[in-house]
């Protein structure tokens, strides 16, 4: 794969700024993480860790549309010129495009990167990222929180993201019931 690995993390920096180019990071220590021990393209997966929120930046986000979707949309032309091959564009747009639906008959490159992206929004950091974005409207934080839980840890097909998601699980149980005790029943 023949690409500028500088210019796709400066730009996913100057889409997504520190929180894009974070959540790639942590996406990626985590795929090194559930997969060791698999057979993957990690190329395929560190290009398609960096673009698969690009469209849900404001310089490419349109409302109504999906960000996955528009994140493959804008990924097709991003692409075009930089010599991949068939297969490995391919790989890119179906990580991309199924980074938020668990689907055990995708590629292990997008079954990494969807397991990633879940654990990602579990633990601590999940949390705390739902409340960072609703600084204003806790109750929409602990909602949206709550409903994570729930729903992302069914996603994952890995057994190591599943061990990993356990853990994280816990964390959120024990902070939310900790917010839950100090909020005075409010939540």
């Amino acid at each position: 794969m023949n690409i500028d690995r500088d210019e796709i993390v400066r730009l996913t920096e100057e889409y997504g700024g520190q929180w894009g180019i974070n959540h790639t990071r942590r996406l990626l220590r985590l795929v090194s993480i559930i997969g060791d021990g698999q057979v993957y393209n990690a190329d395929v997966v560190w290009l398609a860790a960096h673009l698969h929120d690009w469209g849900g930046y404001s310089k490419w986000a349109q409302a109504g549309v999906d960000h996955a979707l528009r994140s493959m949309q804008v990924a097709v032309t991003f692409l075009a010129d930089k010599n991949l091959t068939v297969n490995e564009a391919r790989l890119v747009l179906e990580c991309i495009e199924f980074h938020h639906i668990g689907d055990p008959t995708k590629s292990i490159e997008s079954i990494l990167l969807c397991d990633a992206n879940a654990l990602d929004f579990l633990g601590v950091v999940g949390v705390l990222r739902d409340f960072s974005k609703n600084p204003n409207d806790l109750r929409k934080a602990y909602a949206t929180t709550k409903k994570r839980r729930e729903k992302l840890p069914r996603l994952l097909q890995l057994d190591k993201s599943r061990e990993m998601a356990a853990k994280r699980v816990q964390q959120m149980d024990h902070f939310l019931a900790a917010f839950e005790a100090d909020s005075f029943g409010c939540f």
